[in-house]
């Protein structure tokens, strides 16, 4: 592969961009979620140079969430209009799957399971069976507001207020909305799946991103104040003592206002789905390349203009899309992401993202 290489998007959305995803596999789609109403679709070039605007989806609200589904014109959304819906990228058609008392804040779609999962700022989850979609999805009450949501092959990871985290086994989350009954008041009478495990948090304020590691072992929370934890699956005494927590996204405040760090939210985190590194981003405009595994930052990108608020990672781990907006660091008086959201896609070095211990 050639050197590393970035490009800026030229038609990006037009309000803050609230979530990033690439296709499964080897394609080349993107997808964006923006407040302002609209889900984009890109296509990168194959020369990295470009990525080309190949379709706009309005909806009736903000979009909080997307994700793809069982192909790359298959796609699921997250609205402020407490809506989940099926998004058809070939026709444009919109299905709503199911529909939240309050807006949907994640949507993470299981290939290995056929699931669709929402949560939503009601405290529930609802698990939808995509292979039969007239089924009525199953609800899972959550004791606290879900922030953010990640699955792995088997694991599906729900980080809530209060440092709440719940784990759920898919296996068995799929298991059970097959042997749920289709009527919506017998469901209620039906005890819910209960968490595989439930844990509090290693971090001590609210957290903004959860991200699963490709190989199904653990996950990576990030915080409103400058944290990163690792922890992993395995319950083990020797899989738990493991677990550590870093600070990051910081900068030294200047002697005149006192010295110190001044401390910015990890907005986004992802794993390259190649060498199992992760990228972090944060209000402070950077982006970093860590190894997990030997607990080391590996790079740090040059600042962007704005807060740094959704990453992803391409199937192939070719590619890094970075989605870059005004945040809330300096208040909320006076937000506004219009015509200030950029779209960026770095072409990743052959061994940029590689780890120490990566073959």
């Amino acid at each position: 592969m050639a050197p590393a290489t970035q490009f800026e998007a030229t038609q990006p959305p037009n309000d803050a961009i609230s979530a990033l995803v690439f296709a499964p596999g080897t394609s080349r789609r993107l997808l964006v979620s923006s407040w302002d109403k609209n889900v984009y679709l890109y296509e990168v070039a194959n020369s990295a140079d470009e990525a080309e605007l190949i379709g706009t989806f309005e909806h009736r609200a903000p979009v909080l969430d997307v994700c793809f589904g069982a192909s790359p014109d298959e796609a699921f959304t997250a609205g402020v209009d407490h809506q989940v819906k099926r998004l058809d990228l070939a026709t444009g058609e919109q299905t709503v799957l199911s529909k939240h008392s309050e807006p949907v804040r994640c949507v993470v779609y299981s290939a290995e399971h056929s699931l669709l999962i929402s949560a939503s700022w009601d405290g529930t989850l609802h698990v939808h069976n995509t292979a039969d979609p007239s089924r009525t999805p199953l609800t899972i009450p959550l004791p606290g507001k879900p922030h953010a949501l990640a699955a792995s092959p088997t694991k599906l990871v729900v980080a809530m207020t209060a440092r709440l985290v719940h784990i759920y086994d898919l296996p068995t989350l799929s298991k059970a909305l097959t042997s749920s009954s289709t009527s919506p008041q017998q469901q209620q009478q039906q005890q819910p799946p209960q968490p595989w495990q439930t844990r509090e948090s290693s971090l001590k304020f609210l957290t903004r991103a959860v991200a699963c590691m490709p190989n199904d072992a653990g996950y990576a929370t990030s915080s409103i104040e400058g944290r990163v934890a690792v922890e992993w699956f395995d319950d083990s005494a020797e899989s738990q003592a493991r677990k550590y927590a870093f600070k990051c996204h910081r900068q030294a405040a200047p002697e005149d206002e006192g010295g110190g760090d001044v401390v910015y939210p990890v907005n986004a985190l992802a794993f390259h789905p190649v060498y199992g590194t992760f990228a972090s981003g944060g209000g402070d405009g950077t982006v970093a390349l860590w190894d997990a595994e030997a607990k080391r930052r590996m790079r740090q990108y040059q600042r962007f203009p704005e807060s740094v608020a959704a990453l992803a990672f391409s199937g192939d781990g070719k590619y890094l899309a970075i989605g870059v907006c005004p945040g809330f660091e300096t208040g909320m008086e006076d937000y506004s992401g219009e015509g200030r959201a950029k779209l960026f896609v770095r072409e990743l070095g052959e061994t940029e993202a590689k780890g120490k211990g990566a073959k």
